[in-house]
């Protein structure tokens, strides 16, 4: 088996969910550079994933009666990693992975305010199913995850689920609720250090009416369509002001409106933080801990080129991701295996390359809560910790667990693809290594490997042979430490 071009697989890591074999060799003959474009301007591929769930060939899904991934939250985690497997447009998929984790935001909250169903169709409904055409927050950042970053801020600030998640809902002029303005300064855009206390009770001020309003449609109060409304009756008309400046000319503050105009307070101060150049910094470190590297440190020169083109561009995502991939510092072999993989980026790789014949990603989806991560809720507003945060005791063994599953269900077709290398040992770990592509075993690790498939005796590749072997090396591969980075 020719081993492929690192470089691509390297790419199909970190802007994707890693590659099928298919996937793998479609990218490779585009080229590493066409390569990138083509997983940037992912617009040029249909966005039809979802019309093959439940369809031969794909992996499958667990129903429980009519499967309604924009009511039932097990069925939308459930959607959303079948699209992280199959997927025409895996940055998509990447970037709206890493900006649910950056506007964290926890279904379980939201269910309790309004109940399951209509709590998922806050996180996950796309308003061409919902019958209200309600779109959930993980839609909304799908469809604006490389766009505008002060768009994406602005649509966030508005939207239902961040709504009651942050408490906008109750954010009055008698009683200014601080959540959304704190965490928009300190989480979503500059980072401690360049805001104060006061700045705090000036944007809750500010953000003072961006309420929540619940509608109903006619059917019979099924639907209840949940939207922003901006409530000039509940805003503090008085002027803002602020440490940093808000406007370009340097002023600090947001002048004394009119209840009536009084919603381009929260406009004017999203647009402030989001050209703070802290946060074009600082949204280029997140980036790169993302996408490139969560142990070697950015160059200042990285970091200063990408932030620069951040302002200069008006806060255009795509333009930072393109110049991001096609970077000499993202193509580093240094930087290869030097991240951490989340456990949904460890499911959906590992599904692309063992294979999912048989097997439901409900499977995957269960088997994460124990890895440490649960699709649509992160466990507080700062996300999901990451880096070797995400390797504990209990997430290996989770991780183990899945992976014995998934090579038992797999074992005919692992057998099957590698019968033409089972003439040695060697051959058949080689084939494995290089299908699977973990981080590089040392000569130890790999002598251990080859012992495992000698152990019962001489090698003779007999098909009993491989029956017994090639799924337990499948799952000593894909569980082991060396596959824990990306």
């Amino acid at each position: 088996m020719a081993s492929a071009d690192e470089s691509i697989r390297h790419l199909l890591r970190r802007a994707g969910f890693g590659a099928s074999p298919q996937e793998l060799g479609y990218y490779s003959d585009l080229g590493r550079s066409a390569a990138v474009e083509a997983l940037v301007d992912y617009e040029q591929f249909d966005d039809d994933v979802d019309a093959f769930i439940g369809q031969p060939g794909y992996v499958s899904v667990t129903t429980r009666g009519t499967f309604s991934p924009g009511t039932v939250i097990n069925d939308a985690r459930q959607r959303w990693l079948f699209r992280m497997v199959h997927s025409a447009r895996p940055l998509q998929e990447k970037l709206t992975l890493f900006w649910h984790n950056h506007f964290a935001t926890a279904y379980s909250k939201v269910a309790g305010a309004y109940g399951s169903s209509d709590a998922t169709r806050m996180m996950a409904a796309k308003a061409s199913e919902d019958p209200a055409k309600l779109r959930g927050q993980v839609e909304t950042i799908r469809a604006m995850c490389m766009g505008s970053f002060r768009d994406l801020v602005i649509a966030m600030a508005k939207d239902p689920a961040m709504l009651v998640w942050l408490d906008g809902r109750f954010n009055t002029r008698q009683k200014p609720q601080e959540n959304f303005g704190r965490e928009l300064m300190e989480l979503f855009s500059m980072g401690v250090g360049f805001y104060n206390e006061s700045d705090v009770y000036a944007a809750a001020r500010v953000f003072t009416g961006w309420n929540l309003r619940r509608t109903t449609t006619s059917r019979e109060d099924l639907y209840p369509v949940y939207e922003f409304a901006y409530n000039p009756n509940n805003h503090e008309t008085a002027a803002k002001t602020f440490s940093f400046p808000i406007y370009r000319d340097g002023g600090r503050t947001i002048a004394s409106r009119s209840a009536a105009d009084g919603m381009q307070d929260g406009i004017d101060l999203i647009t402030a933080v989001v050209s703070y150049p802290a946060t074009a910094r600082r949204l280029v470190m997140r980036l790169w801990n993302y996408f490139v590297s969560e142990i070697n440190p950015p160059p200042d020169e990285f970091v200063n080129e990408l932030a620069d083109a951040y302002l200069a561009s008006n806060y255009d995502l795509k333009l930072v991701m393109r110049r991001l991939l096609r970077s000499a510092d993202f193509r580093s072999e240094a930087n290869y295996f030097t991240k951490y993989s989340w456990p949904a980026e460890f499911v959906a790789r590992s599904l692309k390359e063992v294979g999912w014949t048989g097997f439901t990603v409900n499977d995957a989806v269960s088997q994460m809560v124990n890895m440490g991560q649960v699709l649509y809720e992160p466990p507080d507003v700062a996300g999901w910790e990451q880096g070797p945060g995400w390797i504990s005791t209990g997430g290996m063994l989770a991780r183990m667990n899945f992976a014995a599953q998934l090579s038992r269900t797999q074992a005919t077709s692992l057998v099957n693809a590698v019968k033409p290398y089972a003439t040695t040992p060697d051959s058949v770990l080689s084939y494995f290594l290089d299908r699977l592509a973990p981080s590089p075993y040392d000569n130890d690790a790999y002598n251990d490997l080859r012992s495992y498939l000698t152990a019962s005796g001489a090698w003779t590749g007999s098909d009993t042979q491989l029956r017994t072997k090639a799924p337990g090396l499948v799952h000593l591969i894909v569980g082991s430490g060396e596959n824990v980075f990306i």
